[in-house]
């Protein structure tokens, strides 16, 4: 299959000088069995970009960024975060569809679970409410994760993973069961912060215009291969229902439909 690149692989990125990580794939295969789910893929993703992974389902979206994460390694070839290959990196966090709160713990105990060195209660207490004003969460911090939304939650879960200060965010369809408004609202808030702090971010999704509402750069995956690499060259904010951002949905939508 042919690639096809609307863009050039590295696209730079507004921030200069950033505290993201870079990510680099080289050769990168990953089987689960007799069935191969990446075909050799090669990537490089630069410091502080956003990047969106898109695909039909079973394509390999989520095992790409569970290899990136370092939860899964590849059958073969190298997959680096800040130049090191040796799995998990201390300095990615991931986001899920689910936030996966502890019922037991109030809100400030579960974002005090991201803090990656042990560090004194009052310490860990005053980082998690820090971490909860950023996402829109002041004085929540002692609320059960019970009364809180759906919408809630994700902050919490947002806020968890940023309270240590990433370097790469991944982000597996976080927005997935969310209703129409709270996911735009999550979208808002997941770029501001991403602009403010300068983190690399890499998020997989099947909504194919919340790709180019965040997105940097939108990746297709299509039997286990990048088939497309398409630059979203837009100012931000953007606006929805922008001719230049339907374009390219439209462009990567007839893809899926009509590969």
């Amino acid at each position: 299959m042919t690639i096809d690149v609307l863009s050039p692989l590295a696209v730079e990125h507004s921030h200069g000088s950033s505290v993201g990580a870079p990510v680099l794939l080289r050769g990168v295969r990953k089987s689960f069995g007799d069935h191969q789910v990446l075909r050799g893929v090669d990537l490089a993703i630069d410091p502080g970009q956003f990047v969106a992974i898109v695909g039909r389902s079973g394509c390999g979206k989520s095992t790409l960024l569970r290899l990136i994460a370092g939860l899964d390694a590849p059958s073969e070839g190298r997959v680096a975060v800040d130049g090191r290959a040796d799995g998990w990196h201390d300095a990615v966090r991931l986001m899920f569809q689910e936030a996966r709160l502890l019922p037991w713990q109030r809100v400030a105990r579960n974002v005090g679970i991201g803090l990656a060195h042990a560090r004194g209660r009052g310490d860990r207490h005053r980082h998690a409410v820090a971490a909860l004003r950023q996402v829109g969460l002041a004085g929540r911090e002692n609320a059960w994760p019970s009364v809180l939304s759906g919408g809630q939650k994700q902050r919490v879960a947002l806020a968890r993973a940023l309270v240590s200060h990433p370097r790469l965010l991944a982000l597996d369809e976080p927005l997935g069961a969310l209703d129409a408004l709270t996911r735009i609202e999550m979208q808002d808030l997941i770029e501001a912060v991403w602009q403010e702090k300068g983190f690399t971010a890499i998020v997989v999704t099947h909504d194919v215009s919340e790709a180019v509402a965040l997105a940097d750069r939108i990746l297709l995956l299509d039997e286990g291969r990048v088939a497309m690499d398409v630059a979203v060259d837009l100012p931000r904010p953007r606006r929805r229902g922008d001719p230049m951002a339907a374009a390219i949905e439209g462009r990567i939508l007839d893809r899926l439909l009509h590969r």
